[in-house]
């Protein structure tokens, strides 16, 4: 059995993206190593910097399992840069928030982000990301739908 040309095409980006992937966390960890961070962290501390989620919900979004972003999620806490907060919506499952230490950290980390990603993006076509976005997106939907 082979692939059909569709299915080689997506073999092919399948494989890019694992590169990109790859990539893009020796990026991220670059980036948020002057603030004491690796890119997982970061990675969490982004997906409740403007909502308090449980660990299931972020692990979700991120498309992680709940085990690793929950020791993730502890580690925030044990530093001071997360907390847990009683969940009105669950009994067990408490929320993750940043805490005013974690937002401080978040938003150096951030700073460095901007001006890599803007540095990158000069040398890189803008429509053209913005469609390979919007085909990742498809794919992403596609991929979740099973």
């Amino acid at each position: 059995m082979s692939h059909t040309p569709a299915g080689a095409a997506f073999t092919d980006l399948v494989l890019q993206v694992f590169r990109l992937n790859g990539l893009l966390t020796a990026a991220g960890d670059r980036l948020s190593a002057p603030a004491g961070q690796t890119s997982g962290r970061w990675q969490v501390m982004g997906c409740i910097d403007e909502t308090p989620r449980t660990v299931a919900a972020v692990a979700r979004i991120m498309g992680l399992t709940r085990q690793s972003v929950q020791r993730t999620a502890d580690l925030l806490v044990q530093e001071h840069l997360a907390e847990y907060l009683p969940n009105p919506g669950h009994k067990r499952a408490k929320l993750l928030r940043l805490t005013p230490e974690g937002q401080r950290v978040l938003t150096r980390i951030e700073a460095a982000q901007y001006a890599w990603a803007n540095a990158t993006a000069a040398a890189l076509d803008e429509q053209a990301l913005r469609e390979v976005g919007r085909v990742l997106a498809e794919v992403t939907r596609a991929l979740e739908r099973g």
